[in-house]
């Protein structure tokens, strides 16, 4: 499969069924923490980069090859922004019309201040938009957005789409030591959720390969204070250990490769999830992997991570 992976597992989503509209690193960002590597170059422009038609008809393949309770999402989360992709409102009202699972869309919300992505995302039952910084400075150095699209167009747009969109509204926000967890940058967050009103706001962390070498999650302080400041809608959302499903391909390596390509995994992780789906054969895997130049090894944390080979991290090994 092309345009959709895993299901792979989630702690606010459970298994979800991911579905990649963009080619991998389409973006208007170019995050400090994305563990895609660099946005080079930054891309604003919406197209149909992929076949819609070939994007509903894998989702439609996945879902007939999974029991029901194999599945709890129907996750647009993609190699980059999906809703980049112009057709994406199309997208989900299709992939809605095949299941009742509930559809979420994993965004940096960048676009929503334009009425086209708005009416786009109405129909989605969850929208899991970015919140990392409450001002321009501090958005500019960890977003590194695409020149036009400015702090008060990301206000904006997630205060308009609040006010006429009924699902569930998640802001997320990546908290990462000394920049967006002191005080001072806490409490401007805090002041534009409550400009925002979202149903929850989800504290994540950059434990999987943050592109930028120096980038780190907050420490125990830092947690705590984001917590306090935040309010009782915030929640922390820690990593989760579960199956990933590398069904639906013709080989375990092609199926690797469409996770990382979306899901940078550890070492460790990597290897139990094929000790369970190709027993005896862990190590033949790993160095088809890497020999075949589908995939290159990310250091950070002390941790190895695989991640897709075109992928553009600084000082990789």
């Amino acid at each position: 499969m092309k345009y959709i992976f895993g299901p792979v597992p989630s702690r606010r989503l459970g298994q979800s069924l991911g579905i990649d509209t963009i080619p991998l690193k389409t973006c208007n960002w170019n995050c400090v923490y994305c563990q895609l590597g660099r946005s080079k170059p930054l891309v604003n422009e919406r197209n149909p980069y992929f076949p819609s038609e070939d994007i509903l008809a894998e989702v439609e393949a996945a879902l007939k090859s999974h029991a029901p309770d194999e599945i709890d999402w129907l996750t647009f989360v993609g190699s980059g922004e999906p809703t980049l992709h112009s057709d994406i409102g199309r997208l989900i009202r299709g992939v809605k019309a095949m299941s009742n699972k509930p559809v979420a869309v994993i965004t940096n919300g960048a676009l929503l201040y334009t009425a086209k992505v708005q009416h786009a995302l109405a129909s989605a039952d969850a929208v899991l938009p970015t919140l990392d910084a409450g001002s321009a400075e501090l958005y500019h150095r960890i977003n590194r957005p695409y020149p036009t699209l400015t702090f008060e167009r990301l206000i904006r747009g997630l205060i308009i789409f609040r006010r006429a969109y009924s699902g569930k509204l998640w802001v997320e926000v990546m908290l990462a030591r000394g920049l967006n967890d002191t005080e001072a940058a806490l409490r401007d967050i805090a002041a534009a959720l409550r400009r925002i009103q979202p149903d929850e706001v989800h504290i994540n962390l950059p434990t999987r390969p943050p592109v930028e070498t120096w980038v780190q999650p907050p420490d125990e302080e830092g947690l705590l204070r984001a917590r306090a400041i935040l309010g009782n809608i915030a929640r922390v959302v820690a990593p989760i250990e579960g199956t990933f499903d590398l069904s639906g391909y013709e080989s375990a390596v092609d199926a690797i490769v469409a996770i990382i390509t979306r899901h940078p995994m550890r070492q460790e992780q990597l290897e139990e999830t094929l000790a369970r789906w190709t027993p005896g054969k862990v190590r033949r895997a790993l160095a088809d992997l890497e020999a075949g130049g589908q995939a290159q090894i990310i250091d950070r944390y002390g941790i190895r991570f695989w991640s897709a080979a075109p992928a553009h991290f600084p000082e990789t090994r």
